[in-house]
C-alpha cells in the first residue's frame, strides 16, 4: 500500500542542485524533494510520497486527508493494532 501525507510548504531551499523544502506535517516537520512540484510555493500544500512532493493541493483537501488520518488511527488504536498492521505491545 502507498501511503501520501498532506503537509503544508514552510520553507524552500537549494540542495545539491534541487528544490527542497521543509515540509510541516501538523507540528512535525521533515525535508522532502519538490523537484516534481517545481511551482510550488511557500504556505502551500502538498502530498509527500517516499521524500518527494508528487502533488499541489488545498487547505480544505489536507484538513479533510489529516482528519480521515485521524479517524484511522483512532479505530486502529481502539482496536489493539497499529497502523502497520501488528498487534499492541508487539515488537518489530
Amino acid at each position: 500500500m502507498c501511503l501520501g501525507i498532506p503537509g503544508k510548504v514552510v520553507e524552500i531551499f537549494d540542495e545539491g542542485g534541487l528544490k527542497m523544502g521543509h515540509i510541516d506535517y501538523g507540528g512535525t516537520q521533515n525535508k522532502a524533494c519538490l523537484e516534481y512540484v517545481p511551482e510550488i510555493e511557500i504556505g502551500q500544500y502538498t502530498i509527500i510520497h517516499a521524500g518527494f512532493a508528487i502533488s499541489i493541493i488545498d487547505e480544505e483537501e489536507a484538513q479533510q486527508s489529516y482528519a480521515a488520518w485521524l479517524e484511522v488511527a483512532d479505530a486502529a488504536e481502539k482496536a489493539g493494532i497499529d497502523l502497520f498492521g501488528e498487534e499492541a505491545g508487539e515488537n518489530r
